[in-house]
């Protein structure tokens, strides 16, 4: 039977990797400190606490292998992740860092392969490396960048996976990206989406994630959808699913109007992004190698199914920055309507 170990295994991905694993009859074990507010333990898993960062948690975890697998969602300050390798090495064969597409020194502006330049960190930097940038940098991407390199030291590129997700949605999504849509859509009315309706888009619904993440060889991989869905696909699904009432009309504004109110980019309009790399993230490389990725209506199908079902967004701060007001969205509608009768 393979044994897997997740670093943070209780909510969104590492949930659903526990889950996927446990539906393969795997033997699993979560690795997590157990707060209330991340959500109850996987059902059937063994659960060890600690914290990611003490090096006599860490030598606890490798007294409890050995491990086929482990996959860690807890990375982010390179030395915590250069120690819990160099504690896991001898009991691993193969580890699955979560990295992300912040760790290339081009996102969001630049389209991104995984040749592309990362991010200059070393393995054993500190928490809040580099800086932020607008847009560009940021202190998460050097600290995932910092993380690949510190997986890399210690496991070498034989046994070491490096994924790099872009945007991640699903039943469990913690910030509340889809959940903003749908019930924008089921209060209805007019509704401000960003133009252009044909942009695609490459959110990549988290259970994807998890399955490739027991499934990918050694190598690095960006992780993404392929791009076949678009803006419009995405709004449409919200619009069916959240249901929206009858009479409900979407306007697509431009990004000059959206600018011009001084909206805010990934925030007040979830998933809008003007900069050219956002939605160019070549994942071929992952799809060759087993990424299988569904539409995006059946993640917004599923999202909608477990949010009627009771499901909360844990980082309720976060999900608290989504949205347009219903002022701002009336003054944007304003102008749209009178550009449009006049252009």
């Amino acid at each position: 039977m393979t044994r897997l170990l997740i670093l943070g295994g209780s909510w969104f991905l590492g949930r659903a990797v526990a889950e996927a694993a446990v539906a393969r009859q795997w033997d699993v074990t979560i690795f997590r400190r157990g707060r209330v507010e991340s959500g109850a333990d996987p059902a059937d898993v063994r659960t060890i606490r600690g914290d990611y960062g003490d090096p006599r948690d860490f030598a606890r975890l490798a007294d409890n292998g050995p491990f086929d697998l482990v996959v860690d969602n807890l990375a982010f300050t390179p030395r915590e992740t250069l120690a819990v390798t160099a504690a896991l090495e001898p009991v691993a064969a193969r580890y699955v860092v979560i990295s992300s597409v912040s760790a290339y020194q081009g996102w969001p502006t630049e389209p991104l392969t995984e040749e592309s330049a990362t991010l200059d960190c070393a393995p054993d930097a500190g928490p809040e490396p580099g800086y932020d940038g607008d847009p560009g940098p940021s202190t998460y991407g050097f600290g995932k960048a910092g993380c690949e390199r510190a997986v890399l030291q210690n496991f070498g590129a034989s046994r070491s996976v490096v994924l790099r997700p872009g945007v991640i949605l699903g039943p469990g999504e913690y910030v509340g990206r889809t959940a903003w849509w749908l019930s924008r859509m089921k209060r209805g009315g007019e509704v401000v989406a960003p133009d252009s309706p044909g942009q695609p888009i490459q959110p990549v619904d988290v259970r994807d994630v998890a399955a490739f993440s027991l499934d990918a060889p050694a190598g690095v991989f960006n992780v993404t959808a392929p791009g076949t869905d678009t803006m419009a696909d995405f709004i449409a699904a919200c619009a069916k699913y959240a249901p929206a009432p009858d009479g409900t009309t979407v306007h697509w504004v431009s990004p000059e109007v959206l600018i011009a109110h001084k909206v805010r980019q990934w925030t007040e309009l979830p998933l809008w992004r003007t900069y050219a790399g956002a939605w160019a993230v070549d994942a071929s490389a992952a799809r060759a190698a087993g990424l299988v990725t569904r539409p995006i209506a059946d993640t917004v199908r599923d999202t909608a199914d477990w949010l009627a079902s009771g499901g909360e967004l844990i980082a309720s701060d976060r999900a608290a920055e989504l949205g347009l007001s219903p002022e701002k969205e009336s003054a944007i509608l304003v102008d749209h309507n009178s550009r449009s009768h006049f252009g």
